[in-house]
C-alpha cells in the first residue's frame, strides 16, 4: 500500500512541476515580436511588478502592457471577457446558464461594441496596440492551468474586449436597480413609510464630501415625487433572478463595500506638499482584480494599478500628477413598467452550453432599454425595462482614463474627466506644484418631478431631462481647509442645485467620519506613516453608536451573559487576536437580518438602519411569529442566536473565540473556488483585521464570517518625492496558482505593509529583464 501512495504522490508532484514549467511566462532574455516599432524592456522587480520602458512610441509601451497582462493573467482576462459576453456556459456547462441569460439580456458586450467607435483616434491607437500585445502574449505558448483543466484555448483578443470589462465594473459600482426592486417589496409589505426604515436616509449631521462653502453651486433642488408601480410577486422574482445571477459572479452591493480616498494639502503635511491616498473596496478574488505596473514611453509616465484586459493605469500617478477614485454611486438606473401596446424590438441570442444543446434566448427592448423581467420566458406579466447610463451610446470613459495617464496639471485632469461617463467616481487630485482637488464626473440623469427610487410607468411622463452638466458636477480646487475625504458618503449638502443630494444610495458615514477625525486630530505635520495608520485603522464607530443598546441587553443563558461581559470596556478595535470583534460582528449580522420576517430570507439592512430601529423602537424589531414584541426582545434573541452559532463553530468557551479564527480573507477563484478537488490550489486565505464600516473595511460574510470584500488595492502618493510613494495589492501579480508571485503581496497587505511605488531601479530589489524587439 505504501508504494502505491508514494507512486500517486510522485505522479501528482510531476504533474504540478509540469504545469508550473509549462504555464510560467518568460521573464528574461530577448524575444522578437511582430507589431513593435522599437525595442521595449520589461523589468520585473522583486514582487513581479513590470517596469516597462519603450523607446520609440507610447503605443509600444501599451503593447508591452498587453503582452505582460496576457503572460500573467490570460485566464482572468478570458474569464472576464466571457462574463461580459455571456459565454460562461460554453466552458463551465449548464450551471452557468442563469449568469449567461442575465449578461445577454442586459447587453454588456453590445454596449462595449457601441462604445468603441466613440473613442478618440489616439485612444483607438492605444487600444489597437494593447490588443496586439495581448494576442502576442497569448501566442507565446504558455497556457494557464485553467485552460488545460477546462480543455479549451482562448480566442484572439479584440479591441472590443479591451472595453468590455469596464461595463461590468460600471454594474458593480453604479446604479440602484436592486434598491428599486427591494423598495417595491418594502412598499408592498410595509407601505411607503417602510422605505425610510429599510433604506434609511443619510443622517442630517453626517459629513458630506463637499461643504456648503466648497460647493459653490447652490439653489433650490427640484421637487421630487414618488410613483409606486405595483408589480406582482412573479415579476419581482424574475427581476430578483438577475440580481442573484450577478451576485453569483461577485457583483453585488453589500454593506461596507465601497472605497476610501483622500487628499491632504501641503499646509497639513510635514513636507509642505500634498499626500494622496486611495483604497478601492471590491471583491477579493483569486487572482486579484488589479495588476501593478509601471508603464513608460516617450511621453507616457504612469505607475499604479491596472486591470488586466484594459489598457492604461486606472489608479496611480505619473511624474507630475496623482489621482485616486472611490465610488459616487448616484442613481443612474431606472426601471420602467412598459404599458400595453408599447413598441418593442427583439433579438435572439444563441447560448452555447458545454455538453448540451444550444439555448435560444429572446431578448426584447423598449425605447428605455432591455426588458429584464422576461428572463427569457417571453410575454409573461408586466414588462419591466432598464434604462442605465452605461448602456447609452457614446461612452468615452476610456478616453478619460488614458487622459489621466498623461495629465500634467488640474486643467489636463479636468479636461480628461469631461469625457468620463460611467461608473461615476470621486476623483481626488494632487500635483507636484502643491495643488489639490476633487471632481465627481460621469453622466448623472436629471429627473424632474420624481425621485427615481421606485419603478415608474414607461408612458413617457417620467423621462430623463438630460444629465447634470459637467461644469456643475461636484468639484473643488485647492479647498481652503486643505482636505478632501471621500468614503462613498453623500457628496454634497442639500443646498446642491440638482437632485443628487436627495437619493438613498450613499454609504453610511462611519468611514468618512473616522478618516476625518484621524486626519484632523493632528493639526499639521502629517507624514506618509500617519496616512498609512489611517488606511489601516480598525476602530469601529458602528460599535460606538450601538454600544449603549447592546450592553443594555438582558442576556438569555450563560453564553449570552459571558459574551456581554467580554464586550464591556471594549474599545471597538477589531483585531485578529481579540474575541470581542467576533462577538460583535456575529451579533450585528443577526441584527441586520431583522427585516427578513417582513421581506423574506436574504434581506439585510445596514448598520444605520439597525441603529435607527433600536433608537426608535422600530417596527422591524417586532416578529410576531417568534413572539418577539419589541427591540429588547430582538436584542436578546439575536445575541443568543449569535453566541449559539459561535459555540457550534468555535466551542463553548467564549475566551477562545478569537477573531482571526473565523475572520479570514477568502480570495477565492471565480471558476474553481467551490470545487473541493481544486479549491486548495486556487483559493488563498489569511487572517485579517477590521470589520463592518471600519476604515480598513473588512465586513464579515453573514454566513461564514470570512472577508470577501475589502481594500483590493492600497496606494499612498507623496507629492514631495513621488518615488517615496507606496502601493500594494491584495494577493499577487501572478494569475497562475503555480506562479512565482501568487500570494507574495497578500502577506504584506494583511500585515499593513506596502511595496515601493517607485520608477527607480534602485528600489526594485532583485530584477529580471525581458527585451522585446521588433
Amino acid at each position: 500500500m505504501l508504494w502505491l501512495i508514494l507512486l500517486v504522490l510522485a505522479v501528482a508532484l510531476a504533474v504540478v512541476v509540469w504545469l508550473k514549467v509549462t504555464s510560467s511566462p518568460r521573464v528574461s532574455g530577448t524575444v522578437t515580436l511582430p507589431g513593435l516599432s522599437g525595442p521595449v524592456t520589461v523589468t520585473r522587480d522583486e514582487w513581479g511588478v513590470p517596469h516597462i520602458r519603450a523607446q520609440a512610441s507610447d503605443e509600444d509601451a501599451m503593447y508591452a502592457l498587453g503582452f505582460v497582462h496576457a503572460q500573467d493573467r490570460a485566464w482572468q482576462m478570458d474569464f472576464q471577457r466571457r462574463v461580459s459576453q455571456g459565454r460562461l456556459a460554453e466552458v463551465l456547462g449548464e450551471a452557468a446558464l442563469p449568469q449567461d441569460k442575465f449578461l445577454r439580456t442586459w447587453g454588456f458586450y453590445r454596449a462595449a461594441e457601441n462604445a468603441l467607435p466613440a473613442l478618440s483616434a489616439p485612444t483607438r491607437r492605444m487600444v489597437r496596440a494593447y490588443t496586439a500585445g495581448v494576442n502576442t502574449g497569448m501566442a507565446q505558448g504558455q497556457h494557464a492551468p485553467e485552460f488545460r483543466i477546462l480543455g479549451y484555448t482562448p480566442e484572439p483578443w479584440t479591441d472590443v474586449d479591451s472595453i468590455a470589462w469596464s461595463k461590468l465594473m460600471a454594474y458593480d459600482l453604479g446604479g440602484n436597480a436592486d434598491d428599486e426592486i427591494l423598495g417595491t417589496r418594502v412598499v408592498k409589505r410595509l407601505g411607503e413609510a417602510g422605505l425610510s426604515e429599510v433604506l434609511p436616509p443619510y443622517p442630517q449631521n453626517a459629513p458630506t464630501i463637499l461643504s456648503r462653502d466648497e460647493l459653490g453651486l447652490t439653489g433650490k433642488a427640484p421637487l421630487t415625487g414618488r410613483e409606486v408601480a405595483a408589480l406582482p410577486e412573479a415579476t419581482l422574482k424574475a427581476l430578483q433572478a438577475h440580481l442573484d445571477a450577478a451576485r453569483s459572479l461577485g457583483m453585488e452591493r453589500v454593506p461596507g463595500k465601497g472605497s476610501n480616498d483622500w487628499v491632504i494639502g501641503g499646509r497639513r503635511t510635514a513636507s509642505g506638499k500634498p499626500i494622496l491616498a486611495d483604497d478601492p473596496h471590491l471583491a477579493l478574488t483569486s487572482p486579484m482584480l488589479w495588476y501593478l505596473a509601471d508603464v513608460q514611453g516617450p511621453k507616457l509616465r504612469a505607475i499604479g494599478a491596472s486591470i488586466p484586459g484594459l489598457p492604461g493605469i486606472v489608479i496611480g500617478r505619473n511624474d507630475r500628477v496623482a489621482w485616486g477614485v472611490t465610488n459616487v454611486n448616484p442613481d443612474v438606473q431606472d426601471l420602467y413598467v412598459e404599458p400595453e401596446g408599447a413598441r418593442l424590438t427583439g433579438r435572439t441570442e444563441i447560448i452555447k452550453v458545454k455538453g448540451q444543446p444550444d439555448v435560444r434566448l429572446t431578448v426584447r427592448e423598449s425605447t428605455h432599454g432591455p426588458i429584464i423581467s422576461d428572463v427569457g420566458a417571453g410575454d409573461v406579466g408586466p414588462r419591466v425595462a432598464l434604462k442605465w447610463t452605461a448602456l447609452q451610446p457614446g461612452d468615452t470613459t476610456l478616453d478619460a482614463f488614458l487622459g489621466l495617464n498623461y495629465a500634467q496639471n488640474w486643467q489636463d485632469f479636468r479636461a480628461a474627466l469631461e469625457k468620463y461617463v460611467a461608473p461615476s467616481q470621486n476623483f481626488v487630485y494632487a500635483d507636484v506644484d502643491g495643488n489639490t482637488g476633487y471632481y465627481a464626473p460621469g453622466r448623472v440623469p436629471i429627473r424632474r418631478g420624481w425621485d427615481g427610487s421606485l419603478p415608474v410607468s414607461g408612458d413617457g411622463n417620467r423621462e430623463w431631462a438630460g444629465y447634470i452638466p459637467f461644469a456643475q458636477l461636484p468639484h473643488t480646487y485647492n479647498p481652503a481647509d486643505g482636505l478632501v475625504v471621500t468614503a462613498n458618503n453623500k457628496p454634497v449638502p442639500d443646498a446642491y442645485a440638482f437632485d443628487l443630494a436627495n437619493i438613498r444610495n450613499w454609504a453610511e458615514p462611519y468611514r468618512a467620519e473616522r478618516i476625518t477625525q484621524l486626519l484632523t486630530q493632528k493639526p499639521g505635520g502629517l507624514t506618509l506613516d500617519d496616512v498609512k495608520a489611517v488606511q489601516l485603522d480598525t476602530v469601529s464607530l458602528v460599535w460606538r453608536d450601538l454600544k449603549p443598546f447592546l450592553l443594555a441587553t438582558q442576556p438569555e443563558g450563560d453564553l449570552s451573559r459571558q459574551a456581554l461581559e467580554l464586550l464591556r470596556g471594549w474599545d471597538g478595535n477589531e483585531r485578529t487576536g481579540s474575541v470581542q470583534p467576533t462577538i460583535f460582528e456575529a451579533w450585528l449580522s443577526e441584527l441586520q437580518a431583522m427585516a427578513q420576517d417582513e421581506l423574506g430570507d436574504g434581506t439585510r439592512v445596514n448598520s444605520l438602519a439597525v441603529l435607527n430601529q433600536l433608537r426608535a423602537g422600530g417596527e422591524l424589531c417586532r416578529n410576531e411569529t417568534a413572539e418577539q414584541p419589541d427591540c429588547a426582545a430582538e436584542l436578546r434573541a439575536s445575541l443568543k442566536q449569535a453566541v449559539d452559532r459561535l459555540a457550534a463553530q468555535l466551542g463553548s468557551d467564549p475566551a477562545g473565540w478569537t477573531y482571526g479564527k473565523v475572520h479570514t480573507v477568502a480570495s477565492n477563484h471565480r471558476a474553481f473556488g467551490g470545487v473541493k478537488a481544486l479549491a486548495w490550489l486556487f483559493n488563498h486565505s489569511a487572517p485579517t483585521n477590521g470589520g463592518t464600516n471600519t476604515v480598513n473595511v473588512a465586513r464579515p460574510d453573514p454566513d461564514t464570517m470570512q472577508q470577501t470584500h475589502g481594500p483590493s488595492y492600497r496606494q499612498i502618493v507623496d507629492l514631495s518625492d513621488m518615488n517615496r510613494s507606496v502601493y500594494v495589492g491584495s494577493l499577487g501579480q501572478s494569475g497562475s496558482p503555480l506562479g512565482n508571485h501568487v500570494t507574495d503581496q497578500q502577506k504584506r497587505w494583511a500585515a499593513g505593509e506596502y511595496l515601493p511605488m517607485s520608477t527607480q531601479a534602485k528600489d526594485w530589489g532583485k530584477t529580471r529583464t525581458l527585451t522585446l524587439k521588433p
